[in-house]
């Protein structure tokens, strides 16, 4: 009688602890949240999919852009007054983790040396908007094999 006991509070734990998890597991249903504003801005952005790649690129132009400047661009539409480079970019804002990014967050990566090198836009399911040395203004995967390792942080600037 004691076993069966025993066995019915080890299989009421276990499936208490399994339920627990699948909450936990689940919760990240912020992810990918996205607002009308921020679905906007990333149409925005993507009006410039396309657009060339160029180191130091003034702030304003829609000829070129380096990554911030191509940031900068697009909030300030919306009224979000950023500063010029992905450095400085990551100290406005509220810091996000990473499972709990939404559409129109700043992404931060670290692609030289030790500080912050680059900034795209989340646009959602993993991928950033964002302008590539290599392909101007592009969506690339956050977790692909080059940019996961590089991942630093992520800040919410849109209200």
């Amino acid at each position: 009688m004691r076993k069966k006991w025993i066995r019915r509070i080890v299989s009421a734990s276990l499936c208490a602890a399994i339920g627990f998890t699948a909450v936990a597991a689940t919760s990240n249903s912020k992810a990918d949240a996205a607002t009308p504003k921020s679905i906007e801005l990333i149409n925005y952005g993507k009006k410039y999919l396309g657009v060339p790649y160029r180191f130091g690129a003034p702030s304003g132009v829609t000829y070129a852009f380096d990554c911030s400047s191509f940031t900068q661009f697009v909030f300030k539409k919306y009224e979000v007054s950023l500063p010029r480079t992905a450095v400085a970019q990551a100290s406005k804002g509220v810091k996000v983790d990473k499972g709990y990014l939404s559409m129109g967050d700043l992404v931060f990566f670290r692609t030289s040396g030790s500080r912050i090198s680059h900034v795209g836009i989340y646009a959602g399911n993993n991928q950033m908007l964002h302008s590539s040395s290599s392909k101007g203004i592009t969506i690339t995967s956050i977790n692909s094999t080059y940019w996961k390792s590089k991942y630093v942080t992520a800040r919410r600037v849109l209200n």
